[in-house]
């Protein structure tokens, strides 16, 4: 028996049905270019937010001021100076043997504070104070000898020759004994010269050199120091601070100040004008005015950052000793929205941030929320500025 064919003409492809139907290929020609887009976006918009032109804007910095400074009609920043101080150093050249201070010492004036090896010193002290005694044992002998001359030359048994010939070799003696003298004299100045004293009364700031070193005058040498210590009077310190040659007119010997040291903001110390330079500073167009400090305590230490504001009167024990506040330019102050705002700069970006601000203190306004001591702010703000825009400083 023969099978029958199946009939396949009834078969068909549904391709409605979704699942049969093949996914359509994006075309390669398509998918580099949009990708292409996708990437050049981003970087498109980056270096143009880079490129973007900065405002150009003035800064300050929010600081604290004293209500005294209120008073202020200049200010002038300045360092703590000693006016008497001193690199005590050996006349003499030899090898340090003895150091008796360090750093921070108190020392007395006179005081012995180094000394140098003395041996050979030492030897042509004892050489010069024999050579001394020799002399003097000679004029003994010479004395007596003119002595019997003029004696002799009396009761005529001696020639003039002969008295002249005692008298001369006495006087000879007398000028080596007056030859022992300096040479003594000057062994001993020369032992001086190894002993290394205090000029003054002072604190000793630094050490130069150790013991073992070699001091010589000026450092002649490659592997010798010139200074064993530098030391100052603490008592002589002052501030020196360059003004500008356009406000010196508002500078007077005697006029009262307030000085701020920037290690210490918190604290403030009154002060007077002690003396305006009689010289300018022709690169920096200044004058150095010194102000000297009516107390001083430990804390004040020479080399340190200061501040003076010039006051326009003297103040009262009141107004000296009230609090400092945080204050900025009241020019840095604008208003947004209604709002009193400063612009803060950080990383070259200037943001928006409200303040509360309270007295005027002088050209300051006192900011009682909203910034901290030392931040940097926009001085005289633009009124096109706003947060979020990159800023240079001029």
């Amino acid at each position: 028996m023969i099978a029958e064919k199946p009939d396949i003409t009834s078969l068909r492809i549904d391709r409605s049905d979704p699942a049969t139907v093949p996914p359509r290929r994006v075309p390669w020609k398509y998918i580099i270019p949009v990708g292409a887009l996708l990437l050049i976006i981003p970087a498109f918009l980056s270096l143009r937010g880079a490129l973007s032109t900065a405002v150009e804007v003035e800064t300050t910095t929010a600081t604290l001021t004293s209500p005294s400074q209120a008073n202020s009609v200049l200010a002038a920043n300045g360092y703590v100076v000693a006016q008497r101080k001193a690199a005590v150093a050996s006349k003499g050249t030899g090898r340090l043997v003895y150091l008796g201070v360090e750093e921070g010492d108190k020392v007395r004036k006179g005081e012995i504070i180094a000394r140098l090896d003395d041996q050979d010193m030492v030897a042509a002290l004892a050489k010069a104070k024999a050579d001394l005694q020799v002399a003097r044992a000679d004029s003994f002998g010479t004395r007596n000898t003119l002595d019997r001359t003029r004696t002799l030359f009396a009761s005529k048994l001696a020639s003039q020759a002969d008295l002249d010939a005692a008298e001369a070799q006495h006087l000879k003696v007398r000028a080596n004994i007056s030859s022992a003298h300096a040479s003594v004299e000057q062994a001993e100045v020369a032992m001086e010269y190894t002993r290394i004293r205090a000029p003054f009364d002072g604190t000793v700031l630094t050490k130069d050199a150790d013991v073992g070193e070699v001091v010589a005058p000026f450092a002649s040498s490659a592997n010798s120091r010139g200074a064993v210590v530098s030391m100052a009077d603490m008592g002589s310190l002052q501030v020196e601070a360059d003004v500008s040659e356009s406000n010196i007119t508002r500078v007077r010997v005697g006029q009262p100040c307030e000085i701020t040291l920037d290690a210490y903001p918190d604290m403030r110390y009154r002060g007077t004008v002690h003396k305006i330079v009689p010289t300018a500073d022709r690169a920096k167009a200044t004058v150095m005015t010194k102000v000297a400090f009516r107390q001083l305590d430990e804390r004040v230490l020479p080399d340190m950052s200061a501040k003076v504001a010039f006051l326009g009167g003297e103040l009262s024990d009141s107004a000296a000793s009230a609090p400092a506040k945080l204050t900025v330019p009241s020019t840095a102050i604008t208003e947004r929205d209604g709002k009193q705002v400063v612009f803060t700069v950080r990383e070259g970006i200037a943001t928006e941030t409200p303040v509360r601000t309270g007295e005027r203190l002088g050209t300051q306004t006192v900011v009682s929320q909203g910034l901290t001591q030392g931040e940097t702010v926009v001085n005289r703000p633009p009124a096109t500025l706003s947060g979020g825009a990159k800023v240079k400083t001029k």
